[in-house]
């Protein structure tokens, strides 16, 4: 049986008779809408008032700025938000989780059934740490105003206690991470300023060693050693040497020994006799010789010969002095020909000395500098975290939201409900209109009403006003 309603003509294009026929098509299928609504709808309810209920403690921290300007004391903590970051991974840390836990007795039947890593990774995604940037002048480059720290637990009081630890660490850890850094910096400033001021003084003593070693070359080498007077002592040399021969002439003026004068006369008869190699002219002249030597030493005054020894000695010391001028003299030579390079390298040596001073400078200012954020540092006066927003206790569950659940469900239940009536329509394709039945060719030979009570046309008369706009 075939329906027929107040607006004629029937039309024939798809979209047109799936809104003509829609209302009838829900309420046909009415109990494919129904039921999947109220199933989804029990389900979401279900699970709504069966998750944890989940209770958020949070806390602000406020990021205060030194109290000095950073031209007195610079601060070495340097960017907040790696700061902040150090310290999250370090408050959230294996370590410091199961400290919390222990301590505040924290997911008791979960760590009666399940592993500690489980718990731990748990207990970091229920904890929350963020920064909380500033509006105004967005384009500076440390923007962070504040931290927000937040814990989740199904007790309130023990999400509060939780926040209380992590609100107390945090500042700890900052405070002592100041501290640190602070101390660390001056002590590594001092150990460069000590360096420096070591490389500095060995320069200054390589600069005077060489100055020392090499007086004459660097201020021109005093006299020029080439004009030096040696002829001085030559002179004095070949004054004693002359008055030795006078002496040993002297000497050998006094009377001959007659010996001498036999050995003498020996010798001429043997020479008259034979050449110079014949054996007795050279034992004729050994004889003589051995004479002389004799009478020599047995005539010649003691004075002689004492001033004889004495001017050998005069020339022995006369030689060693010019020998010990000229080697001079010598030195000075090469010295004066190493005198560019001499100067080149305490040139290079001062410039060297002047760069470490400049460095010496620099950081004995960074050093007065981290002095003074140190002594901040350690008053509490740079930059810092404050407590501004104390961990709270909550007095209404942060999780789950249960009416947003449960009208989830209801939502997502008619839609459920709608789309299986609708797949079923499709999928069975009942006859509901004569246009169905002409576009099969076939003929139609009547058209049996349906009389519609006053109630059914008041529950589909949305649905005729919106056909006979469409028409």
């Amino acid at each position: 049986m075939t329906e027929l309603t107040d607006f004629e003509p029937e039309q024939k294009s798809g979209g047109a008779w799936f809104l003509n026929h829609l209302p009838a098509i829900l309420w046909h299928r009415r109990y494919y809408v129904l039921i999947p609504f109220l199933l989804v709808l029990a389900a979401a309810t279900i699970v709504a008032y069966a998750l944890p209920t989940l209770y958020r403690s949070t806390a602000t921290l406020l990021v205060e700025s030194p109290d000095l300007s950073p031209e007195v004391a610079q601060s070495p903590q340097g960017d907040i938000e790696d700061r902040i970051a150090k310290i999250r991974e370090q408050i959230l840390s294996r370590g410091e989780l199961i400290s919390l836990i222990q301590q505040n007795d924290l997911y008791g039947s979960e760590r009666r059934s399940k592993p500690l890593s489980y718990i731990v990774d748990n207990m970091r995604r229920a904890t929350m740490v963020g920064a909380l940037n500033s509006d105004i002048g967005k384009g500076g480059k440390n923007n962070v105003i504040a931290v927000s720290l937040s814990f989740d637990y199904p007790e309130p009081a023990r999400a509060q206690a939780v926040m209380q630890g992590y609100v107390a660490d945090f500042l700890r850890k900052d405070s002592d991470q100041s501290q640190d850094q602070a101390d660390t910096t001056v002590r590594f400033l001092q150990d460069e300023a000590s360096k420096l001021q070591s490389e500095i003084q060995e320069i200054d003593n390589r600069i005077t060693a060489l100055k020392t070693e090499n007086g004459a070359a660097l201020v021109g080498g005093g006299a020029n050693p080439m004009l030096m007077d040696t002829g001085s002592y030559t002179a004095q040399i070949s004054s004693l040497e002359e008055q030795n021969r006078q002496l040993l002439a002297q000497a050998q003026n006094q009377p001959k020994d007659a010996q001498l004068a036999a050995a003498e006369t020996a010798l001429a008869q043997a020479r008259a006799m034979y050449s110079e190699s014949h054996p007795d002219v050279v034992q004729a002249r050994e004889r003589v010789e051995e004479l002389k030597r004799v009478t020599q030493s047995s005539n010649a005054p003691s004075t002689i010969q004492q001033q004889i020894q004495a001017n050998n000695t005069a020339i022995a010391q006369l030689r060693s002095q010019r020998d010990q001028a000229v080697a001079k003299a010598n030195a000075l030579v090469a010295i004066q020909a190493r005198a560019p390079a001499i100067l080149e390298q305490a040139s290079q040596l001062a410039n060297q000395a002047n760069t470490f001073r400049d460095q010496y400078r620099e950081v004995a200012a960074n050093l007065l500098k981290a002095q003074g954020s140190a002594r901040l540092a350690s008053e509490q006066r740079g930059e810092r975290l404050s407590l501004v927003d104390p961990p709270n206790l909550p007095d209404q569950p942060q999780w789950p939201n249960r009416p947003l659940l449960i009208a989830a469900g209801a939502l997502g239940g008619i839609v459920l409900g709608i789309l299986l009536a609708l797949a079923i329509e499709l999928l069975n394709r009942p006859m509901r209109s004569p246009g169905q039945v002409e576009s099969l060719g076939l003929p139609i030979l009547g058209l049996v009403p349906v009389i519609e009570s006053s109630q059914r046309k008041q529950r589909f008369r949305f649905f005729r006003r919106r056909e006979a706009s469409i028409a």
